[in-house]
């Protein structure tokens, strides 16, 4: 009988496409998709280390499956990703039920230690700094409208809050030619959009496994060139390494969206010199209002870490004060917690968690001021829309995305998915333009 898998992937994008290339290779072995777990002869927990929440919910879904493995010994479960570099051999001892360990360095290796359980029937570890040794090209991607594809691995900032580069090793880049080669392949599987992966995608080309160097903006160039795709969407940038010739990339390259995620974590210089950020305040300002001369219509997201540790009311007030003046189009933004292996995680954390939350909930506030004013700039516009299915909350209405990553929902079909449409915003709700498309 044909085996089945599921996989659940927790975070980033990064590991949503990890996810993926995990389940391709075992597709490729004769695995179907299961729904559930419950349905499952391999469930995989694709997890993420970025903040103390994303593990504990990790901690309590494995937990949760001990019955099912005591009712069912020949079930394999799996633990992958940042989390499982993290904690290696501790994630055994807390969950005995668990068969294997892998951290992101082993993610082709797991169909091989699937194998070597079903024979053995003993514990597997896999967690070695190594790089991987190639970027494999796994066809599959889960959605039918926008595909992932993954340009390089790694982070060699050591900010000192972060633990990427201890779970993801040090940056490596993938061939621009096998980017390219990839992107060809979404594209007549039938995408109409690419986005572009990896933990600082700005620093592309500095280390590389094989190939003429390319940088980030040649290779935005290049995959703008790619004929029969749509859209170019990227993450992760890091504002040093956001440079004018990216900034002329967006502009230029026609398939490039509207929009950039670049995450400021603070408005307080001194915040910044602790996080190890290499950059001011002045300077990321001047790189937002650099890239809003050439790419006008651009929507901004950003990343802010609340009540990091020594921070002031000053350094809070610093933060309120850029949020105010670059006017986010959206914003993520937590309470400080340490991680372990990042250097913040041994110094005090001396921010009371009362003052940490009383900080985020003004700054959720402002934020939200902040996004309701640059929404309704958009009510009576027309705006292109990927569409990609049925909205959650109706299934009459259809659900997409605009070129600068606001959702917008309208009447629709099936025979709509996947087709870009142009929307008439005729009402805001919450944060989704609502509107009808134009013949």
């Amino acid at each position: 009988m044909t085996k089945r898998l599921h996989v659940t992937s927790y975070g980033c994008q990064m590991n949503v496409r990890d996810g993926e290339e995990v389940a391709g290779l075992l597709m490729r072995e004769g695995y179907a998709l299961a729904p559930s777990p419950d349905e499952a002869d391999v469930i995989l927990f694709n997890t993420c280390s970025v903040r103390e929440h994303a593990e504990d919910r990790v901690w309590s879904n494995v937990g949760a499956l001990k019955t099912l493995k005591a009712s069912r010994p020949e079930l394999i479960i799996g633990i992958l990703g940042c989390m499982a570099q993290a904690h290696q051999e501790t994630i055994f001892r807390r969950m005995p039920h668990v068969d294997f360990v892998a951290g992101p360095a082993s993610l082709y290796d797991v169909p091989e230690l699937i194998e070597t359980i079903q024979e053995e029937r003993r514990p597997q570890l896999a967690v070695a700094r190594r790089r991987r040794p190639e970027f494999q090209q796994v066809s599959y991607h889960a959605s039918g409208v926008s595909a992932f594809v993954t340009i390089m691995e790694g982070c060699d900032k050591f900010c000192t809050y972060c633990i990427i580069p201890f779970t993801r090793g040090r940056e490596v880049s993938r061939p621009a030619e096998q980017v390219v080669a990839e992107v060809e392949e979404v594209v007549r599987q039938g995408f109409k959009e690419v986005m572009l992966l990896g933990q600082n995608v700005n620093s592309y080309g500095r280390r590389r496994l094989s190939g003429a160097p390319t940088t980030f903006p040649q290779l935005l160039r290049r995959v703008n060139a790619v004929p029969g795709l749509e859209r170019i969407r990227f993450i992760t940038s890091h504002p040093h390494d956001a440079d004018d010739a990216m900034v002329a990339a967006m502009r230029d390259a026609e398939h490039v969206c509207e929009h950039l995620h670049l995450p400021v974590q603070s408005g307080s210089d001194a915040v910044l010199a602790r996080m190890r950020r290499d950059y001011t305040a002045a300077d990321y300002l001047a790189k937002v209002a650099a890239l809003r001369r050439a790419v006008p219509e651009v929507a901004l997201s950003t990343d802010i870490i609340v009540g990091f540790p020594g921070e002031t009311e000053e350094d809070f007030e610093a933060t309120r004060r850029l949020l105010e003046t670059v006017r986010f189009d959206s914003a993520f933004m937590f309470n400080y917690s340490p991680r372990p292996m990042a250097k913040a995680s041994q110094w005090e954390n001396d921010v009371p968690p009362e003052v940490k939350d009383r900080r985020l909930q003004a700054l959720l506030a402002l934020q939200e001021t902040i996004g309701r004013e640059r929404d309704r700039a958009w009510l009576g516009r027309t705006v292109e829309v990927l569409a990609e299915g049925p909205s959650p909350k109706n299934p009459a209405d259809w659900t997409g995305r605009a070129r600068d990553n606001r959702h917008v929902v309208f009447p629709g079909g099936l025979e709509l998915t996947g087709q870009l449409v142009r929307v008439r915003v005729h009402e805001i709700r919450g944060h989704t333009l609502v509107g009808t498309v134009m013949g």
